[in-house]
């Protein structure tokens, strides 16, 4: 792949919020730095002509940040939430943008003026990590992002594996435990941050001991909106106030996490996993060692146990819109 010498934008489209960088050559062993940035609300319930309104001005701002002129950019790459249909720039369903067939690639290409490529958020911070990060150098590799949800990419051969039904790396809503009710049956139903957090509470409420009982206050219904991934983190292992509860909690996520990987690993033979998104990121190196260290116990053969290479995300945060702007560049 030819490296691109223009700047491109790269966004990432959430339910909540928008960020948005212009990504330009850097000169040095990564080539890419993202040289301005602009973050929005997404308020996905204006509706969608709102929202790429807001995607307009976002990328004016970061333009200016950057000093870089609108007109000298030379695309626009987008990781929206969602199944997408990539080739068209279409999001075909994406619940937390209450969206169902909108042409984002189109719409946001005559507002712009600029080619527009659009894919799924997970999918294009894999990918930035398997371009710019610690995915280099694979050729097989797989993407676990790790946050309010659960979502995966994958790359074979080289390139973003999307299959059938577009939906290829969705390990997320794998089935780990089949004889569950509706609801908690899934990766995501049981290992995600949301699940933690909710697992956690809902233990202290039981009475078990924990530190973070004194500090959560009066009011139980807010408790939810306060076990967020730094929180977790700081009472997980080695943080500051580690806590024993938190630290059991995590560790079964982690260890859940482990085996999906697993199974991704063992099915597709894959070389390499990378592991994102904000509970990975806020826990560090003692969550990814926990994941890598179940998953090795089950992988087949053996031998694949320990040539795979499971580690954290390098790009962190800026994965998405380093990915987007690479895919904006690159895809034809």
């Amino acid at each position: 792949m030819p490296p691109p010498t223009k700047p491109f934008i790269g966004i990432d489209l959430g339910g909540t919020n928008m960020q948005i960088g212009v990504v330009v050559p850097a000169g040095d062993k990564d080539g890419y730095k993202v040289a301005g940035q602009s973050k929005r609300k997404t308020k996905a319930e204006d509706g969608a002509d709102a929202v790429i309104d807001r995607i307009c001005e976002g990328v004016n701002e970061a333009c200016v940040a950057a000093g870089v002129a609108p007109a000298a950019i030379g695309g626009i790459g987008i990781g929206a939430p969602g199944v997408i249909e990539p080739t068209k720039g279409v999001v075909v369903e994406a619940v937390n943008l209450r969206w169902n067939d909108v042409p984002l690639a189109e719409l946001l290409s005559k507002k712009m003026r600029t080619r527009v490529v659009v894919d799924n958020d997970v999918n294009v911070a894999v990918w930035g990590e398997y371009r710019l990060g610690s995915g280099k150098g694979s050729a097989n590799m797989m993407g676990v992002w790790i946050g309010t949800g659960i979502g995966g990419g994958l790359i074979l051969a080289g390139k973003l594996h999307y299959g059938h039904f577009l939906s290829a790396g969705e390990v997320g809503h794998s089935i780990l435990f089949p004889g569950h009710p509706l609801g908690s049956r899934t990766l995501e139903n049981n290992a995600s941050r949301t699940n933690v957090s909710n697992r956690i509470i809902k233990l202290i409420n039981s009475n078990y001991k924990s530190k973070l009982t004194s500090e959560l206050g009066d009011d139980p219904d807010k408790w939810s909106k306060e076990v967020k991934s730094k929180l977790i983190a700081q009472h997980y292992r080695g943080g500051e106030r580690e806590d024993n509860l938190v630290v059991r909690v995590v560790d079964d996520a982690a260890e859940m996490v482990g085996v999906a990987v697993a199974n991704c690993v063992t099915i597709l033979s894959l070389e390499r996993v990378v592991l994102g998104g904000g509970l990975t990121e806020a826990c560090g190196k003692a969550f990814v060692e926990r994941v890598a260290k179940a998953a090795r116990e089950l992988i087949f053969p053996k031998a694949a146990a320990q040539g795979v290479d499971i580690c954290a995300s390098r790009l962190e945060d800026q994965a998405g819109i380093l990915g987007a702007a690479m895919l904006a560049a690159e895809r034809k």
